[in-house]
């Protein structure tokens, strides 16, 4: 059977990524997974890691030390995974540290953070506030953004003081908790009120074979159509949406069967980076976020399983809760919504669902994970065939400047630093087929300010 391209204009939003402004470069080679260290090393002694062998280390040892197990955390600077105990039989020590990591007991078990956590649900569930484990302070970090004031800030600060001060930790946000609204290489959907604008986040294959692509919750329950660009034609339709709730995501798929989607995301200037797998978050971690309003950034996760508690945007005197997010450092803005979280060498995260502050000030963001989507919609990463160019042409390193881009590869050529995304184009010899390239973020509707 013939398959049918995405044309370019299409192209521009069929993986999740946005283009960025000023801010993309190349992936530089990885390391392996993880590594030993020096040989002669004894079986106790803490393996090097990257973020996701990290990752998969913390998921085997939270199931083999069970309720001992209390967290973990990734130490970039040694690349090293710290997995937090608290029983302090040296039995259980000895398997995480023959397992790789570097064991430090604490006092607070995942069942006492959880247990912090359902009070904060049932006590302070108040528009603007969010709590996540952290667990380099084994403690729950409670956040309040600006809005809460008054008997507001009262009710949670009073709430927070009964948890104890070895529980539980109360901060102060900059700005305002919302999803963030608007879209870079975006979808549209046409609605009563004016023109709803999402970002794609990862092409995917739905259950039942057909391409589809993830992208925010608060996306699909907005509009059920969607299109490339402003005023075309619906290229796609919402199959499954959850927001609020558990979760923050949606399941598109796309209206021709025959559409090839590429499992990567598209950084702008014919730079790619490929997505080979989903991968959980870890604490610690670098990430980083594609967004049209804001371009590239990064940061690390601070935090798992976090629970929102956004303004409800039909109810002005309701909330819109979403738990088991990711809480970051990353900064983003409107128009930033729906985009792709990833790592270096290609590790899916999330998608942008919504946080506080701006790319000036900082802030924090909140991301829906991708594996708890894809478990949840039954969907698996990546889209049809049609990739051809991925690998073939351009790459990203998303850790480098603007003044480090180039086209091709990385020694191929440069660009202006002062330029926008559109602007610059490197001179390198990637040579790769970029009409399978695609790319996404955020939503807005274009009648408000956000």
């Amino acid at each position: 059977m013939s398959h049918k391209r995405i044309p370019k204009r299409k192209a521009a939003v069929a993986v999740g990524g946005v283009a960025a402004l000023g801010a993309a470069a190349f992936l530089l080679p990885m390391a392996n997974a993880s590594q030993d260290n020096a040989s002669g090393a004894t079986a106790s002694a803490p393996k090097t890691l990257k973020a996701t062998g990290a990752s998969d280390l913390a998921a085997q040892l939270q199931q083999s030390l069970g309720q001992a197990f209390a967290g973990s955390y990734y130490d970039s600077a040694k690349q090293q995974l710290v997995v937090n105990v608290v029983n302090g039989d040296s039995n259980v020590i000895v398997q995480a540290q023959k397992a790789g990591a570097v064991v430090r007991q604490v006092q607070n078990s995942t069942k006492d953070l959880q247990a912090v956590a359902q009070t904060l649900k049932t006590k302070a569930t108040i528009p603007g506030t969010a709590w996540a484990v952290d667990p380099k302070t084994n403690k729950v970090v409670v956040s309040a953004d600006s809005t809460v004031t008054g008997t507001k800030w009262d009710t949670l600060q009073s709430t927070v003081r009964s948890l104890g001060s070895n529980m539980a930790s109360l901060k102060k946000s900059s700005g305002a908790f919302k999803t963030l609204v608007s879209g870079g290489d975006a979808i549209f959907s046409q609605v009563q009120n004016g023109t709803v604008r999402c970002s794609l986040g990862f092409n995917v294959t739905a259950s039942d074979g057909s391409p589809a692509f993830l992208t925010a919750g608060h996306c699909g329950v907005a509009a059920k159509d969607w299109s490339d660009s402003e005023t075309g034609q619906p290229i796609a339709t919402v199959d499954q949406a959850q927001f609020p709730g558990n979760g923050d995501f949606s399941l598109v798929k796309y209206n021709d069967a025959t559409t090839q989607a590429p499992s990567e995301v598209n950084t702008g200037n014919g730079q790619t980076v490929a997505i080979n797998q989903a991968v959980d978050a870890t604490v610690g971690e670098t990430v980083f976020r594609m967004g049209s309003t804001t371009g590239l950034h990064d940061g690390q996760v601070t935090g798992l399983d976090a629970t929102v508690n956004f303004q409800s945007e039909t109810d002005p005197n309701g909330v819109d809760t979403v738990t088991g997010l990711i809480q970051t450092n990353v900064c983003a803005e409107a128009g930033d919504s729906g985009g792709s979280l990833f790592t270096q060498d290609g590790g899916a995260v999330g998608m942008t669902s919504g946080g506080s502050g701006d790319c000036t000030a900082g802030g924090e963001t909140f991301f829906q994970p991708v594996t708890a989507a894809l478990q949840a919609t039954g969907a698996t990463l990546g889209g049809g065939a049609g990739a051809a160019g991925a690998g073939a042409g351009a790459s990203a390193d998303p850790s480098a400047t603007a003044g480090d881009q180039a086209g091709g590869n990385q020694i191929g050529g440069t660009a202006d630093p002062s330029a926008t995304a559109g602007d610059q184009s490197g001179t390198g010899t990637g040579t790769g087929d970029q009409s399978g390239a695609g790319t996404g973020t955020g939503t807005e509707n274009s009648s408000s300010s956000n």
